[in-house]
């Protein structure tokens, strides 16, 4: 689960993370109050306005705006506030639609009072699956796209491996202070800033932590001016205060819709819709597609209660996607009867009635032969499968004339 700028920051607030002050609003009456009382606390009138939303690149759209007075403050508040941002990491890139701004965080200039002598560094935490292990990523190179940067200079961005057995150790905080050129007082706050962000890692179970870009400012001070949080979906049972921060406007719509149906759907941009049970099972009808010469329209796991209630609703969210130009359901049944299930395809294509794009089923395991009889003897136009070959071949055939 993604968390916006300003929850990240709360939450490393509480581990005693260094970070930029501010405060977050959402509209322009509460965001000019909140400015007041930053102008007061830091006894200055700059402020930097942030748009919240959940992608980065959030500068290049015009999402981050520094206001030097209470004019200018009001100015990008209001410009910033409600817009449709558009960044490199928004749906559809520059290009597309980008996403609406809800809220804005109202933050201090901790570049102040000194911008030349501040550097930036990038700093994040995630887990390298293929090695086990997590993994503290820095480069001098902070402020900029890892991405480009790795790319480009790969000999700028290093990785510090951390033991899962020993933990966090004062030499693995000190290597990252050390590849960051850092020495005397900037150096000691790195690595007491290196801990407190791995505790918070591991306290709010994170699936990531990225710092872009860590402020080493004219004090030798190192804050986190910028924060992207994201939290293990399964530990959030653990989590209850971080779980009521999710913001299910920041997401697909269909995917919040599906699990309040209990179905697992990612959207994706192909053109063949998929409506399966199993993880497994559904990685491999996606294989199946592609081999077919189609592209997978969605990831959907119906589970293992593929009653016609279910699937109807499944049929609807993947009819949405003016894309499709087909639908493959593959279902094994194990726990559910596959007779169950082709009743369910049945009664939910009559209830929806007039579906255009061609629906192929292939149902495996109990009364799977009684399935195919039901789905060929019912009238309708859907076509059955037995084996995974069959199901691409169809898929194939579909594609071509569609």
């Amino acid at each position: 689960m993604n968390l916006h700028e300003y929850q990240g920051k709360s939450i490393l607030a509480k581990y005693g993370v260094p970070i930029q002050k501010g405060y977050a609003a959402d509209t322009v009456e509460e965001a000019m109050t909140k400015y007041d009382q930053l102008a007061k606390e830091e006894d200055s009138p700059f402020a930097v306005i942030k748009a919240q939303i959940h992608a980065g690149g959030r500068g290049k759209g015009g999402g981050v705006k520094l206001a030097k007075n209470r004019a200018e403050a009001k100015e990008h508040i209001t410009n910033i506030l409600g817009m449709q941002l558009k960044t490199p990491q928004t749906p559809g890139g520059m290009e597309g639609a980008g996403k609406q701004v809800n809220k804005i965080l109202v933050a201090e200039d901790a570049y102040a009072p000194d911008f030349d002598a501040c550097k930036e560094y990038y700093v994040s935490i995630l887990l390298d699956r293929a090695r086990q292990q997590n993994v503290i990523i820095h480069s001098v190179k902070g402020g900029m796209d890892i991405e480009a940067v790795a790319e480009e200079t790969p000999e700028l961005v290093h990785k510090t491996y951390i033991d899962p057995e020993l933990g966090l150790q004062g030499f693995d905080a000190r290597e990252v202070a050390f590849n960051l050129g850092l020495s005397g007082l900037a150096f000691k706050n790195m690595t007491k800033f290196i801990y407190k962000l791995y505790a918070a890692y591991l306290g709010a179970d994170a699936a990531l932590i990225e710092i872009n870009p860590t402020l080493h400012n004219a004090d030798d001070e190192i804050i986190a001016v910028d924060c992207k949080f994201s939290v293990d979906a399964n530990a959030l049972y653990r989590h209850k205060d971080i779980a009521e921060m999710r913001d299910t406007t920041e997401e697909d719509a269909t995917e919040v819709e599906a699990q309040g149906y209990g179905l697992n759907f990612v959207n994706l941009d192909g053109n063949v819709g998929c409506m399966v049970n199993g993880a497994g099972l559904a990685m491999a009808t996606m294989d199946i597609i592609k081999l077919s010469g189609g592209e997978p329209a969605n990831f959907l796991d119906v589970g293992g209660t593929a009653d016609a209630e279910r699937v109807e609703k499944a049929f609807r969210m993947i009819l949405r996607d003016d894309k499709v130009e087909a639908i493959l359901i593959n279902i094994f049944g194990g726990i559910v009867r596959c007779d169950r299930v082709a009743q369910g395809v049945i009664d939910a294509y009559k209830n929806i009635g007039d579906i255009k794009v061609p629906i192929i089923v292939r149902l495996q395991g109990t009364n799977a032969e009684m399935a195919k009889e039901m789905i060929d003897n019912s009238g309708l136009n859907v076509r059955s499968a037995v084996t995974l070959q069959d199901a691409a071949d169809v898929v194939k055939s579909v594609l071509k004339t569609a």
